[in-house]
């Protein structure tokens, strides 16, 4: 990733006549003249703190820590690209209507900051808050979802009922005939829901970072954790070993397999998300539609294309790609919905790997390892998370404890018994 101007695509002007000289002049060159949004140094002996997992969620952690906690002594090692696992396999959904107040909670906070994060790191992230709509198809959605709306409100986060009626006013290509398989009884809404560039968000905070003088080193792999004792003492990678006091694991779908080399067994399952594009066409869906009965949730993107996913493959894979018969199951659904979209054709599917706990929620917790710390099993809610989990997981390293907001999230309740059940609380899986 260059940069491809110095008000862009941060706030400011976006093509200021500098901007439009320096594409001009970097063209005849192939752009080899841009300088780069990061650097890209070697890594060095040692570090106050490494971060395994340069996606979103790595980022943020390292970004929050120089800003919040004064520590820029770090190092965010990634054996690929930046941003080239979970958080570039999504469909970049931002919403906070969770059921359990501690979900609600992290969720909030994240959509908060999300809310100035264009601002904040004086970059684009493309945030657009259309609203996100739960439908409801029978009277147990209706009650259900009525439920929700009281326990979401509770926690002073905006959401709504909204009628048939209603619904179709706002989102007119919706089949709401009281003829359909799955007829539209009603939905809820938090207005302030939406989606983001999920690239952009792992941009701006590496760039972030890198200006507070934290080092991003990309095309590095960790092969083990070093441990003396009963404490992390660094890592090793196919660069050398690295050595850091403070070691945190945000790796996403991959997050048991790394805890292992610690000699860590976390209760974590990996399973492929997968979703789909369709080919580009004019402006027909200005929000996102999300439904539990027919499984399958959908936005338009910003070039055009119906983005569209549904549910986990229920068996355990890091396979990042899609399967035939879940392309069927969210085309099939989709056209429950919306009828008219059969003339689509799809351009492009791909698979995220999710990983998930037993109760559906995260792990963002200390750990039996002194020095060694877990930010993972966010199942299908990790993009929307991403900027909160970062400024929990900062403070959790920094001060050696977790903060309020992520305290009920500690690896110590699959042994305390105190799970934070979230199954079916997203309305579909993400």
């Amino acid at each position: 990733m260059r940069q491809q101007a110095k008000n862009h695509p941060g706030g400011g002007k976006m093509m200021s006549r500098y901007s439009v000289f320096s594409l001009i002049r970097n063209a005849m060159d192939y752009h080899e003249g841009w300088s780069r949004v990061w650097r890209s140094p070697e890594p060095q002996p040692s570090y106050d703190v490494i971060i395994i997992g340069g996606g979103g969620h790595g980022l943020a952690a390292a970004y929050y820590l120089a800003k919040e906690h004064g520590i820029t002594n770090t190092v965010v090692i990634e054996k690929s690209w930046l941003g080239g696992g979970n958080t570039g396999r999504n469909t970049g959904i931002i919403r906070s209507n969770y059921l359990a107040d501690e979900s609600a909670a992290i969720y909030e906070k994240s959509l908060q900051l999300y809310e100035g994060l264009s601002q904040e790191l004086n970059y684009n992230v493309m945030l657009s808050q259309r609203g996100v709509l739960n439908l409801a198809h029978n009277l147990h959605d209706l009650r259900e979802l009525s439920r929700r709306v009281g326990a979401i409100r509770l926690n002073g986060i905006d959401s709504e009922i909204l009628d048939t009626a209603q619904v179709q006013a706002m989102v007119p290509a919706l089949n709401c005939s009281p003829t359909a398989r799955y007829p539209v009884l009603g939905a809820s809404l938090q207005r302030r829901g939406g989606v983001a560039r999920h690239d952009a968000v792992a941009w701006g905070f590496a760039r972030a970072a890198d200006a507070r003088g934290v080092d991003i080193i990309q095309q590095c792999e960790v092969t083990g954790i070093i441990r003396d004792g009963d404490a992390v003492t660094g890592v090793e990678t196919t660069r050398g070993v690295i050595k850091a006091p403070k070691v945190a694991i945000v790796t996403a779908g991959h997050t048991s397999h790394v805890a292992a080399m610690a000699g860590l067994r976390l209760p974590i399952e990996s399973h492929p998300l997968q979703a789909l594009v369709s080919e580009p066409v004019k402006p027909v869906l200005d929000t996102v539609v999300m439904s539990g009965s027919v499984h399958v949730y959908v936005s338009q993107s910003d070039r055009g294309e119906i983005v569209m996913g549904a549910g986990l493959d229920h068996f355990t894979s890091y396979a990042q790609r899609s399967s035939l018969q879940e392309v069927e199951h969210m085309m099939a659904s989709l056209l429950q919905l919306f009828p008219t979209f059969s003339r689509l054709r799809m351009m492009r599917q791909w698979a995220g790997i999710v990983d998930t706990c037993p109760d559906a929620s995260p792990i963002l917790s200390t750990t039996p390892v002194r020095g060694l710390y877990v930010d993972g099993g966010w199942g299908t809610g990790g993009f929307k998370a991403t900027p909160g989990s970062g400024w929990a997981l900062a403070h959790t390293i920094a001060e050696d404890r977790a903060h309020a907001i992520n305290e009920a999230f500690s690896l110590d309740r699959f042994t305390t018994g105190a799970l934070i059940d979230e199954h079916g609380a997203a309305a579909v899986a993400h």
